[in-house]
């Protein structure tokens, strides 16, 4: 996987959490919780493109 996709895919993730975070009502708490979530997966994402992480 090429560094170029990895950053259009960061780019991507980071819009649609800003646009959600932005425009969709949400309790605090249920945000926080989504945010996390997305933060984890695509760190858990990124090392798996780097052959760092195994599952």
């Amino acid at each position: 996987m090429s560094l170029i996709s990895i950053l259009l895919v960061l780019i991507f993730t980071g819009a649609i959490l800003w646009l959600i975070n932005t425009y969709v009502p949400m309790d605090t708490t249920i945000k926080n919780v989504f945010n996390s979530l997305i933060v984890i997966v695509t760190i858990i994402w990124i090392l798996n493109a780097f052959a760092l992480f195994s599952s």
